[in-house]
């Protein structure tokens, strides 16, 4: 009852840009809920990007992206962006938007209960 659908997604040159967008919608999604990105290159598994709280006030990075990378949300819209600069061609991986619906505020996959279908971000060297 909760879609999320990712875009901006794409190939890009070492040191260049990026900025994903996942819209939100479904008839019991609220813009209280914690809202994350992860990450899953091929043979490896999915990890934490970033997540912002429902107000936008508080975010949080590991330090693989922190500095780089940038979470947002507009609530009016509910929809949550990632911008990505400097990437590198260790960022190569299919970048997942997620929801977590009981504010755990956490940073392990399992913790969130919806799930976007995922966009590819390919940054070549």
């Amino acid at each position: 009852q909760v879609q999320l659908v990712e875009s901006g997604g794409g190939s890009v040159q070492a040191g260049g840009s990026l900025r994903l967008s996942c819209a939100a919608s479904g008839r019991t999604f609220s813009n209280r809920y914690i809202m994350g990105w992860f990450r899953q290159a091929p043979g490896k598994e999915r990890e934490f990007v970033a997540r912002i709280s429902w107000s936008g006030g508080t975010t949080y990075y590991p330090d693989s992206v922190k500095g780089r990378f940038t979470i947002s949300r507009d609530n009016a819209k509910n929809t949550v962006y990632l911008q990505m600069n400097s990437l590198k061609p260790e960022d190569t991986a299919v970048y997942y938007c997620a929801a977590d619906s009981l504010g755990r505020y956490d940073s392990r996959w399992y913790s969130y209960d919806y799930w976007g279908q995922g966009t590819q971000v390919t940054v070549s060297s």
